[in-house]
């Protein structure tokens, strides 16, 4: 066992992150049931992500409890609406094609075809790439990425095909054109090609600051991609793996060095006193972005493993606590976006601060169920949420 390896491993035994989500994926109180949502679809690649590490039934179970309660028999997903153009109801189509894979059953290829077809007609820029919703238009934002890209990959995969990879490696290499600060190397939150949001920058149609969330969105996009085209696709989509080495250097220098965690707004935490905070969902993201990077060969492992195991010490130590006899995660942004409406949602570092702070919000504790699942699979710990 290496020292790297010591170091978490006692983190671990002493916060219990394996015993917090063996606990909190014990049911299913924390899925939304009126909602085909976004949120609720992280929660699905976390326990993917786990049942891939673990074995344990329960954790494909709670995928499979969600797709037969959102999918009906002929395959109408419930309270999907197309017409509404939103990337992050492309999420939880993983989870279908889980279902789909493991039961055979039609309603579910019925569904996924649903989600394909929205792709089909998603309006875009004039340089190729999806607008993030209908009610955001000519916009790129990063968390649309991940919503839709890796699904898109791991659908042509299912079906024995690559078609989608060309315009998929265009639209990762256009985002890193327009929104990548050259000087620092992160990622602004969103891109308008118009520049008529009025949050956009007139010259460079760049919202303001780097949020924490959406470079973990983008940098989770990047690794998801290559490993759900499979290992054929992975030599087109080897400049995913760059893109990902050169993100994780730009930010890893704004690591906390107490903690091992990163700020809200990533570049400013000069402005601790004014409300920033270390954020825990991003946090959770870029471990398991860079675990998933080494797993796969994307990163070299004695380079970036040692990070991704102090966020994960970090996040144990400092955002795992007890509250009212029940374990939380603390420290997630609930939500936070750009517009539309002027004068809310304006990108600066303000109303980053501005929005709740809460505990087990599902897409922290998702990121965490991820990040998790990814230190297992690169250990070999099968078993190791059960040990501590």
């Amino acid at each position: 066992m290496t020292t790297s390896n010591t170091r978490i491993d006692a983190a671990v035994d002493g916060a219990g992150i394996g015993r917090f989500l063996d606990g909190f994926f014990s049911d299913d109180a924390h899925i939304d049931r009126n909602k085909w949502n976004y949120a609720d679809g992280c929660l699905l690649l976390a326990a993917r992500a786990l049942y891939e590490a673990t074995g344990e039934r329960k954790y494909a179970d709670y995928v499979l409890a969600y797709a037969a309660r959102y999918v009906g028999r002929d395959g109408t997903i419930f309270t999907y609406r197309p017409e509404h153009h939103k990337l992050d109801d492309i999420l939880p189509g993983r989870g279908l094609l889980f279902a789909c894979e493991r039961m055979g059953d039609g309603r579910y290829l019925t569904a996924l075809r649903a989600l394909e077809k929205q792709l089909e007609t998603q309006p875009r820029t004039a340089s190729g790439n999806y607008w993030h919703k209908d009610i955001y238009p000519h916009q790129v934002w990063l968390d649309g990425l991940f919503m839709a890209q890796p699904f898109r990959a791991e659908l042509d995969a299912f079906r024995g095909r690559a078609d989608s990879l060309p315009d998929i490696l265009s639209q990762f290499e256009t985002v890193r054109k327009v929104m990548r600060d050259e000087r620092t190397g992160l990622y602004v939150h969103g891109w308008d090609e118009s520049r008529a949001a009025f949050w956009a920058d007139p010259v460079t149609g760049r919202s303001k600051n780097v949020w924490l969330r959406a470079m973990g969105w983008m940098l989770m996009a990047l690794a998801d991609t290559v490993e759900a085209a499979g290992p054929d696709a992975r030599e087109r989509l080897s400049p995913l793996g760059a893109f990902l080495r050169e993100a994780l250097d730009a930010l890893l220098v704004w690591r906390d060095p107490e903690t091992g965690l990163f700020w809200q707004v990533v570049d400013r935490p000069d402005l601790a006193a004014s409300g920033n905070y270390l954020e825990t969902s991003g946090s959770a993201m870029t471990a398991a972005a860079i675990l998933k990077g080494c797993r796969l060969g994307l990163l070299p492992e004695g380079t970036y493993r040692p990070a991704a195991e102090s966020i994960l010490a970090g996040l144990a130590r400092y955002r795992l606590a007890m509250r009212d006899g029940a374990p939380v995660l603390a420290g997630t942004c609930a939500v936070a976006g750009l517009g539309p409406e002027r004068g809310r949602r304006d990108g600066t570092a303000e109303y980053y601060f501005s929005e709740p702070v809460a505990d087990n919000d599902n897409k922290g504790v998702a990121a965490l169920g991820m990040a998790w699942a990814q230190y297992l699979m690169l250990t070999g710990k099968e078993n190791a949420n059960h040990e501590c």
